[in-house]
């Protein structure tokens, strides 16, 4: 039992740490930039609210109670790291990190629960086999927690390098960081099958 338990958990980790489905990197990149390790409280929280939606509309999907089109999901995702991205380059330097809960937040908990509603299929067949679903989705959400704590403190680390090596100010490695997210999300963006 113990075995299956890492095994979803190892899924959920997986499942943020994949490099071919990199939208949960991006958000968790445009999420954290502004932040520094003596931030941790906060950036967990955020992290946590994530997951808390991400159970929840999984859940809901899961079960029928909820159901989106998978092209407006597809669209609404890079919407929500583009929120937080402008939002950044355009705040940085102007407000402390501790002053942009409200809209991080908002858009955290939003991203979450679209995100779940994008991961119904893939739990569906990971749990094809199993009587119980609770259990492997709390194994895999804890594995999805555990995944953008490691991206979290890969950006904190790299932020942090650029900062004291590259001697980079806290306001341009937000603004190069998020302007570059800008650019990979647009495209995405622009292909979307919502508008074809």
């Amino acid at each position: 039992m113990l075995d299956n338990f890492w095994l979803n958990i190892q899924y959920g980790m997986n499942h943020i740490l994949n490099f071919k489905t990199y939208t949960h990197i991006l958000f968790l990149l445009v999420l954290t930039v502004p932040y520094a390790f003596k931030d941790w409280k906060r950036i967990l929280l955020l992290v946590t609210m994530f997951t808390l939606g991400h159970t929840v509309s999984l859940l809901l999907a899961f079960y029928g109670i909820v159901s989106i089109k998978g092209t407006l999901i597809a669209f609404l995702i890079p919407i929500t790291i583009l929120v937080v991205a402008l939002y950044n380059v355009f705040t940085a330097g102007k407000k402390a990190p501790s002053e942009k809960v409200g809209i991080l937040f908002l858009s955290t908990v939003f991203f979450g629960l679209i995100q779940g509603l994008s991961f119904v299929g893939d739990f569906k067949m990971f749990t094809a086999k199993t009587d119980s679903k609770i259990v492997p989705l709390i194994g895999i959400e804890i594995g999805i927690e555990l995944g953008q704590i490691i991206v979290a403190f890969a950006v904190l680390f790299l932020g942090f390098l650029c900062e004291t090596i590259f001697r980079f100010s806290k306001r341009d490695w937000i603004v190069v960081l998020s302007a570059i997210v800008v650019g990979v999300i647009i495209p995405m963006l622009i292909n979307n099958k919502l508008f074809f």
